[in-house]
């Protein structure tokens, strides 16, 4: 398990606001508590009331502005867990087509709702974002220049009411890894609301367990 440095994540939160929104897509799925899709969802985010992107931003903000190194985490993704056909190579393929392809999405909600359990329905919620990570001068003074483009998936898994309206995250992920102001594919940053992780080596055991 990896340190993460706070002030990476509040960069970062510094552009999911609603003058400042660095999202352009969002998706995702209802599931029932045995696991099985209810119904699924793919938006442009800028296509959503200003009410509806408030309240997605209030989602996704709520990963990377967590209590750092405590509800977030960090862990290397290894080698093994980097094979052909795993789940990092899927979240690979939904950051490159940027949540456009409703069929990769579609295993990722089967991957999940086979593993996961709730205690009621809930959400999966799926943000895509690209961050113009700005240079930094020798005084830290930001430049006009943008040093690299950080795109990335925030996941959130939110419990929902009645009416399919998510609730606060109970987990969730950033993925790649912001690290250094700089993206890590190869690191994934892991979020529990309640902060029990347990005692494992592999991001998916910290997420699934």
């Amino acid at each position: 398990m990896e340190k993460i440095n706070r002030e990476d994540m509040l960069e970062l939160t510094r552009r999911m606001t609603l003058k400042r929104n660095c999202f352009d897509r969002i998706a995702g799925a209802y599931m029932d508590e045995e696991g099985f899709v209810d119904g699924t969802f793919n938006r442009h985010f800028q296509k959503l009331t200003a009410r509806e992107r408030q309240d997605n931003l209030d989602i996704a903000k709520a990963i990377p502005f967590s209590d750092t190194n405590v509800q977030l985490r960090e862990y290397v993704i290894s080698e093994t867990d980097r094979r052909q056909g795993s789940l990092w190579q899927l979240l690979m393929a939904l950051k490159e087509c940027e949540l456009k392809n409703d069929a990769m999405l579609d295993v990722f909600y089967e991957e999940f709702g086979s593993r996961y359990r709730a205690n009621g329905s809930y959400a999966v919620m799926f943000f895509h974002g690209s961050y113009d990570v700005p240079l930094k001068a020798g005084d830290k003074a930001s430049l006009w220049e943008s040093e690299e483009v950080f795109r990335f998936l925030i996941c959130a898994f939110c419990p929902v009411s009645g009416d399919y309206k998510p609730g606060k995250p109970d987990c969730g992920f950033l993925f790649p890894a912001f690290r250094d102001r700089s993206s890590d594919i190869h690191r994934i940053d892991v979020f529990r609301e309640d902060g029990r992780f347990a005692a494992v080596e592999r991001w998916e055991d910290a997420l699934f367990r």
